[in-house]
């Protein structure tokens, strides 16, 4: 609810600011607090796709995913569970939607087919829609304000696609060789938890999430910790 809430009030506030006024490190924060956020409504998503992010009460964990990733960009819950749960049953292979389709694909082929997979033309269509009607409206106010969308609305969503398809799709799966295709390409990113935090919501400890997808994105470091210490 902090991430949900967040996101809402910090999306109002700063439609309505005045970011002209300000300097150039105060906008860039402002963007990446924006695509933090951004990110954390597809993650709650995501854990609503494993239903976990209200265990033992299905319909308002779905309740919740769905208003998530219709807030994040106007995602079909079922369509992107369905496509999720396929990643899971079978990483690495060409029925995986996530993973590359062919060994030559480089990153921004594969970025291209992974949001392919989630994302369609109405959707998209809906979300320039969206993006239209709330700069009419500010631009209505006052002209400046129309940037506003494009800053902080669109480029924090954009910003986000990449920052979870890098850490939480590319660098985990990229295959580096006959051992990792042979674990379908799963690994864990070595960050710091801080680091993890910041980079993805912990998605980069990506071995314990396909070993263990029942277990909360904020109980990944400590399942890491656990996991270690077992086969230490």
């Amino acid at each position: 609810m902090v991430i949900f809430w967040g996101w809402l009030a910090s999306l109002i506030g700063l439609l309505l600011a005045h970011p002209t006024q300000w300097s150039a490190p105060v906008v860039l924060l402002a963007v990446a607090g924006r695509t933090f956020l951004q990110t954390g409504l597809f993650i709650m998503g995501h854990d609503a796709m494993h239903r976990t992010l209200v265990p033992g009460r299905p319909a308002l964990n779905d309740g919740l995913g769905r208003l998530a990733l219709l807030l994040y960009a106007g995602l079909s819950f079922g369509r992107c569970r369905r496509q999720h749960l396929r990643h899971h049953r079978s990483p690495g292979s060409l029925r995986d939607p996530d993973f590359r389709l062919a060994s030559g694909d480089g990153a921004l082929r594969w970025y291209v087919r992974f949001m392919g997979n989630y994302l369609s033309f109405k959707q998209l269509a809906l979300l320039l829609i969206t993006w239209i009607s709330a700069a009419a409206l500010l631009i209505g106010l006052e002209p400046q304000r129309g940037l506003n969308v494009i800053a902080f609305w669109v480029l924090p969503l954009v910003l986000s696609s990449f920052q979870l398809f890098l850490f939480g799709t590319y660098l985990p799966h990229r295959s580096q060789g006959p051992a990792a295709a042979d674990s379908h390409a799963v690994r864990s990113l070595e960050y710091s938890h801080l680091v993890s935090l910041l980079a993805c919501y912990h998605f980069g400890y990506h071995w314990e999430h396909h070993a263990y997808p029942a277990v909360p994105w904020f109980r990944l470091p400590e399942l890491r910790r656990r996991v270690s210490l077992d086969h230490g």
